[in-house]
């Protein structure tokens, strides 16, 4: 059954060839291994190596996605809110322009309450924000951010207290409150106006900073984008708040914003493979839907012309615009965490130009 031939050795029914070795499906390739993916030839056919599947060590991702909660991104919309707001405050003041003054102020101080809140929050104890202040670290976005917070909340918070001035007595104790608090009230709010701008982009730059593909790659952006988000959410506040005698500040106010946001998010849509993240899945539809509502909260600004209601409505569309635009960066930053493939290929990418750059 198992013939020999005249050497002794099993005959090519068991599959050796005339110089002993194994032949049929099981051949080797010339690495020495049995056929399959890989170099060689099996059965008289190349064999070509399937394009390598990202995958990451027991599943899990390359880069640890933040842990950060949704108060991060809230924290984000608020404080652009409160810059915003803070710089047309100023911006009114100095017009006199009362009531869009009042509202921007007031605003000011609710958003940068809830920034602050939202802050301490996901640290977990008030401590921790207060331990942060201990030290100064230039090099730490971080560190700056909150020393940044830390001049810009009281100034904004003495400027929407004298506010209240005029609810006060006009004699007694109270009453030189009432004299003390309008001149104090307007230095502190153009201190706000003059700190509100490192508010609205220290976090694009704070993102930026992090390991994560879609923020770091996007560092020359994520602060414009950041900016024109906050001229937004300021100008739609003082469109919902004040009268439309006095928000032609907060329409000029919105077409910026508006112009800073694209410009800032066309150059975010060009960008390669860590690009894709704002432009697939949940963050995408974030973002779009942001655009959508500030395409449409900015036309209703230019054609308001006193007309109360559509200009409330183009504020509200405005303020969720940039709500929106936030939460949709930062799912684009988790999302580019999770997928191995936006830390690994841009990273061969980068090495591949080194080597070619090199030369022999």
């Amino acid at each position: 059954m198992e013939g020999r031939n005249g050497a002794g050795r099993r005959d090519e029914a068991e599959g050796r060839d005339g110089a002993g070795r194994r032949s049929g499906p099981e051949e080797r390739n010339g690495a020495g291994r049995r056929g399959g993916p890989g170099p060689g030839v099996v059965a008289g056919h190349p064999v070509v190596v399937p394009p390598a599947e990202f995958s990451s060590y027991y599943g899990r991702p390359v880069v640890k996605a933040p842990v950060w909660r949704r108060d991060i991104p809230a924290y984000l919309f608020t404080g652009g809110l409160a810059a915003g707001s803070a710089l047309l405050a100023a911006g009114a003041d100095l017009t006199g322009r009362a009531a869009l003054r009042r509202a921007g102020r007031l605003v000011s101080l609710g958003a940068v309450g809830a920034s602050t809140f939202f802050l301490i929050n996901d640290l977990g104890r008030p401590a921790r924000f207060h331990h942060m202040l201990r030290v100064a670290k230039p090099t730490s976005p971080m560190s700056v951010g909150t020393w940044i917070l830390a001049a810009f909340g009281p100034a904004a918070g003495l400027a929407g207290v004298s506010e209240l001035a005029a609810a006060l007595p006009r004699h007694g104790p109270l009453g030189l409150a009432r004299r003390l608090l309008p001149p104090a009230g307007r230095a502190a709010g153009l201190a706000a106006a003059a700190t509100a701008p490192a508010l609205a982009t220290y976090t694009g730059v704070l993102l930026a900073d992090t390991a994560m593909p879609a923020w770091h790659d996007a560092y020359p952006d994520l602060p414009f984008l950041f900016a024109g988000s906050a001229l937004v959410a300021g100008a739609g506040a003082g469109l919902v708040a004040a009268p439309v005698t006095q928000t032609g500040p907060a329409v000029r106010l919105a077409v910026a914003g508006a112009v800073v946001e694209t410009v800032a998010e066309g150059r975010i849509d060009q960008m390669g493979l860590t690009g894709e993240p704002y432009r697939t899945g949940r963050p995408a539809r974030l973002i779009r839907g942001g655009r959508l509502l500030l395409a449409a909260g900015t036309a209703g600004a230019l054609l308001a012309r006193g007309n109360r209601t559509l200009s409330a409505l183009s504020g509200a569309a405005l303020l969720a615009s940039s709500l929106l635009t936030r939460f949709g960066v930062f799912e684009a930053g988790v999302a580019s965490a999770r997928d191995p493939r936006y830390t690994v290929l841009p990273q061969r990418e980068r090495r591949a130009g080194r080597g070619a750059g090199a030369g022999p």
